[in-house]
């Protein structure tokens, strides 16, 4: 799938403000894997197409993740949130013909991380969170570590993404704890 087709797929999907976002962490994912070595048109497209079912509703997404042995259910025990990355690899698999396991991890994961992720995963899970668009609390710290480490910038997300979800007194999935561990 080329980038342009892409940005229609979403366009026709998502609402214009989250269509704006995908925009802007396909940007951002492109200028890091520049930066960081990595595939800028895998990052791109999985950049642009992250978020593809975030708004689809909850039982569509839970049974598209139960319709699928490759994809583990213990997502469902934890906040419907996460239910979009792994449904949304799915969803591109199924009806665009991505087959790209690269670009499929790093869709499943940009939500959670998990331990011992790749550099295009690192990438699109940071993207997500400094895209141009995302203004609060500390996301310009993360965004001056991106532009000299992309651990160290991965790193600052998970340890903050915890530390909020703890704040919340919400339920923190398994594999940010292992992410977190395994780049401490």
């Amino acid at each position: 799938m080329k980038i342009e087709e892409a940005e229609q797929a979403i366009r026709n999907i998502l609402p214009e403000k989250r269509f704006a976002h995908s925009l802007g962490v396909s940007r951002t994912a492109g200028k890091l894997a520049e930066v960081y070595g990595a595939d800028t048109d895998k990052a791109k497209l999985a950049g642009m197409l992250h978020d593809i079912v975030k708004y689809f509703p909850d039982d569509q997404l839970k049974k598209i993740i139960l319709g699928r042995s490759d994809i583990s259910d213990d997502y469902l025990n934890y906040s419907a949130k996460l239910w979009h990355a792994p449904a949304g690899a799915a969803y591109v698999q199924e009806h665009y013909g991505i087959d790209d396991r690269e670009v499929l991890n790093a869709i499943i994961y940009h939500t959670t991380g998990r331990k011992g992720m790749t550099d295009l995963e690192k990438i699109i899970f940071l993207a997500d969170y400094i895209e141009p668009g995302r203004d609060f609390p500390g996301v310009d710290e993360v965004r001056a570590a991106a532009r000299h480490s992309l651990d160290e910038a991965v790193y600052q997300e998970l340890q903050r993404t915890i530390i909020h979800l703890l704040d919340k007194r919400q339920r923190v999935y398994p594999k940010t704890f292992e992410a977190y561990n395994d780049l401490a």
